[in-house]
Parts: C-alpha cells; structure tokens; sequence
C-alpha cells in the first residue's frame, strides 16, 4: 500500500467504465477528492450503463453525465493510486508496461464487509446493481478516510 501522504489522486478501474469505475469516481469527487476512473476494455466517449445510473441516483449519485475512458487515454500522474475492482484487473494492470509502477490495490479491501472481488452488475439484476454500488460507496467512504491528502484543495 502506499504511504497516505503520496496518494494525490484515486484512479477507478474497471472492465468497461459504465458501472463500478464511474460510481466509485463519482462518490469520491463528491466527497471532494481528485478521481478519475477508466476501462480496461471499453470504447471512448460512452454513457454510463442505465441500470447503473438509475441505482446510482436512488444513492444519491448522478451518474448521467458520466463518459467512458480508455486505458490508453490514461495519462498517469505522480500520486496516482490504481483500484481495481477484480484480481484480473489488478494482474492487467501488472502486465501493462506503461502502468506497473504504480501503487495498486482492489477497491473492495476497504468495503465493509470487506469484498476483494466486486462483480462486475452488468446484466444482473437491480437488487445486485444496488448490493454492488453499496459494498462500493463503503469502500470509497474508508479509502478516502485512509488517504486524506488526496482530497482536493484551493491549491490544486
């Protein structure tokens, strides 16, 4: 893990950036950290996924502007965090020559209960979609409990 004063910005990462990713970014800017969030297989420039936005709103989180990102429109910054909802994911990350450097972890360590392995709601059921972004907003509450220096300033 990294230290907590190094974290400057969460980065969310996902399969497609249309449910998980984008609602874990969401919920730590509007806690007022520096986020962002992209996909590991996804097209640029895509809505969020509608089942998504609708559980995300009954939440209190408006995913409706919500556009899709690429891995390979991430531009990597210094204090970036990588979070990743799957052990797939975090191995992708790994492997990427570009992105291994950076510190890494799974989002769901920070659930509550814990859930290392976030399941991916797309074409389940709205009772998972909700559980899903639940075990995801408690994470993202103790991530940015645990990485204060991330959260953004006048200065930034």
């Amino acid at each position: 893990m990294p230290e907590p004063e190094s974290v400057r910005r969460f980065v969310f990462i996902c399969q497609g950036n249309i449910c998980r990713s984008a609602f874990a970014d969401q919920v730590a800017r509007d806690l007022g950290f520096d986020s962002m969030s992209f996909g590991l297989s996804t097209s640029a420039d895509g809505p969020a996924h509608p089942p998504a936005v609708q559980a995300a709103a009954d939440l209190g989180v408006d995913l409706s502007t919500h556009r899709t990102q690429r891995v390979e429109d991430y531009a990597p910054q210094p204090g970036d965090f990588l979070l990743a909802m799957e052990v797939r994911q975090l191995a992708r990350l790994a492997a990427n020559e570009r992105l291994r450097h950076l510190p890494r972890s799974l989002l769901g360590r920070w659930a509550r209960p814990a859930r290392p392995h976030l399941h991916d709601p797309y074409g389940l059921d709205a009772a998972y979609m909700t559980t899903c972004l639940r075990s995801i907003e408690t994470a993202v509450a103790d991530l940015v409990r645990s990485y204060p220096a991330a959260r953004l300033s006048q200065g930034r």
